[in-house]
């Protein structure tokens, strides 16, 4: 027994650097500085009218009360619809659950799967969650670095590289949080052969901002590329990004009954079913007009675009054009060298950042926090105008530099 009250799988894993990093920015802006806060990746509309209005609806039918763990009927029906509609997929009911949101579901997929020393490949650049729930359910994340001359994507190469006899699951998040980067039919039949050879290696797929995509067309999934994989494939999503429902918590899990199972029971002994209510939004969400999505886009799509030109007119940042999701990664690499007005010399993607925040205000996340440096993230989930003023506060900050 150790001296410590807290247990090694909590100690070995750090807070979110992006929640870390709002934390900062809010604590500034208590204390009166003017901050343009770029960190938060949350939609900034409102939930759609129709589905609030269902909520309300649901209470005031009384659905107030425990639901099946695996969630309701409706919303289970109303996801597998949505899975063989948009995706082509078809799930019976129990092979579906509803979670407290996307995150719950992956972190509870390692929960149920991983023992000791199983390794999880992670490529990088990647959602700064992922890899501290790998340590967290007692498995070690394998980072892989995907630079941005492969499009920020793992490469079949990479892939067979880095499987070993531990490995337990691959993850693939396309578009992807950071980079907005999506993997196409092809790339994914190419990594589908390596996994072939492989069937030890379960596959997890992260598709929450499936939805926000630039190019008009409609975002692969990998089961679709490979359908003989599907037995081994855990497929994640959720209502939080594509309907602006971050704070109603509903994501789901679609997948082998086994791995379903499993993780009915872990939820029926830790968080029990998600909030009734919330149930009966997503299920609206999923099944009612879907014009909110088409515009919500549009919106995204403007900011991206006008975002993209300012940031690549500042000498020394540059951006690739993110395919969906609403973040850019910022290539800061031309800034590491220079010298601050006060002397200080950017060594790293994190000096940079932490330059921007004190000197002109801007909070953004280091590439650390994702595994891929020298960049910074920034969101475009936010309003033109707030994106312009902490476009030319960063450039005002970089002209300053010597």
């Amino acid at each position: 027994m150790t001296s410590s009250r807290i247990a090694a799988r909590v100690r070995r894993i750090k807070p979110s650097p992006s929640t870390s990093a709002a934390d900062r920015a809010n604590e500034l802006r208590r204390q009166g500085k003017s901050i343009v806060n770029l960190v938060v990746g949350e939609p900034d509309f409102d939930t759609p009218a129709h589905i609030r209005q269902a909520a309300t609806a649901a209470m005031d039918r009384g659905e107030t009360r425990y639901t099946l763990m695996a969630g309701t009927v409706a919303l289970r029906q109303a996801i597998a619809a949505k899975l063989e509609r948009e995706n082509g997929l078809t799930y019976a009911l129990n092979e579906i659950i509803a979670t407290s949101g996307a995150k719950s579901a992956i972190y509870s997929a390692f929960a149920i799967t991983l023992e000791p020393g199983d390794e999880v490949i992670v490529p990088a650049p990647y959602w700064v969650s992922y890899p501290d729930m790998v340590l967290a359910c007692d498995g070690t994340p394998v980072t892989v670095a995907c630079p941005e001359e492969n499009g920020f994507k793992i490469t079949p190469e990479q892939l067979a590289a880095a499987i070993t006899p531990k490995t337990r699951w691959l993850l693939i998040n396309s578009p992807s949080n950071p980079t907005g980067a999506s993997y196409t039919t092809d790339e994914y039949r190419a990594l589908a052969k390596v996994l072939a050879k492989h069937p030890q290696v379960l596959v997890m797929t992260d598709d929450i901002y499936e939805h926000i995509r630039f190019d008009g067309q409609i975002t692969p999934h990998f089961l679709q590329a490979a359908p003989e994989l599907r037995d081994r494939t855990l497929a994640i999503n959720g209502v939080s990004k594509t309907y602006a429902m971050t704070g109603w918590r509903i994501g789901w899990v679609a997948g082998p009954r086994d791995l379903v199972q499993a993780l009915d029971t872990l939820l029926s002994q830790s968080t029990g079913n998600c909030c009734s209510i919330s149930q009966a939004a997503a299920a609206a969400a999923l099944n009612g007009d879907q014009s909110f999505v088409t515009e919500s886009v549009a919106v995204y799509k403007q900011r991206r675009d006008a975002t993209l030109a300012r940031i690549n007119a500042i000498p020394g940042l540059s951006c690739r054009v993110p395919d969906g999701a609403f973040y850019l990664y910022i290539n800061c690499g031309g800034l590491i060298g220079k010298t601050t007005p006060e002397g200080k010399v950017l060594n790293e993607d994190g000096d940079v950042v932490m330059y921007l925040l004190e000197s002109v205000g801007v909070a953004v996340v280091a590439g650390t926090a994702y595994g891929l440096s020298p960049y910074f993230r920034m969101s475009i989930a936010t309003s033109i105008d707030t994106l312009e003023e902490g476009c030319a506060r960063i450039a005002r900050a970089v002209a300053a530099l010597r």
